[in-house]
């Protein structure tokens, strides 16, 4: 069993089962139907809120349980989502599959794989489509409240305009808020927000 697994086994939803509050705020940005990609989407709380949308999801994630709990929430919300049992250092993105890819916080990836997903993601995104991510600055360290305890594997302003230079960024912020997501993710907490979208042709 790898470590997600052991995190996600329970009845409860590690991160709850309402959709991250900055993807929430994001929904004028959706296109009214099309693809979309929730990645390492875990339990499924923003893989379903996706789909309520009226978008045609992909979850990925390399948890068994966690994909298992996120066909529950789909079912329980009236909604159907794509699952795909996914270990992200090998698995294809694809190129311009989705006008949607939601990355949020995806932060267990080191340097190395974070570079391979962000070129995936840059990849996968259709002409036109969009990327919503969020994670925590190197200064969530001192809250405690959920992440990564490896500074590396935090973002920066920097670090976000390098990765996806090849996008055309719209939305870029740096801010502390109080986020209650599940018992995985709350408190105060020191937060970076990306909105990003591919060029057209």
């Amino acid at each position: 069993m790898n470590r997600w697994d052991e995190r996600y086994a329970g009845e409860a939803f590690l991160f709850g089962t309402a959709p991250n509050a900055f993807l929430a705020s994001q929904r004028h940005r959706l296109p009214a139907a099309g693809t979309a990609l929730a990645v390492a989407d875990g339990e499924g709380r923003n893989g379903v809120w996706l789909a309520e949308q009226g978008l045609d999801v992909l979850a990925v994630d390399a948890s068994t349980a966690g994909l298992a709990k996120s066909r529950k929430l789909a079912q329980s919300r009236g909604v159907t989502l794509h699952h795909e049992l996914a270990d992200l250092a090998q698995w294809d993105f694809g190129t311009e599959r989705f006008d949607v890819i939601a990355a949020i916080f995806i932060q267990f990836a080191d340097p190395a794989l974070r570079a391979r997903i962000f070129e995936g993601m840059c990849r996968a995104l259709k002409p036109g489509g969009v990327l919503l991510l969020e994670g925590y600055r190197p200064e969530q360290l001192g809250y405690g409240t959920g992440g990564p305890s490896e500074v590396a594997n935090l973002y920066t302003e920097a670090l976000l305009r390098e990765a996806f230079m090849t996008l055309r960024i719209e939305h870029l912020a740096c801010y502390d808020a109080e986020i209650h997501e599940g018992s995985g993710h709350d408190g105060m907490s020191a937060l970076i927000d990306l909105v990003a979208r591919k060029p057209k042709r």
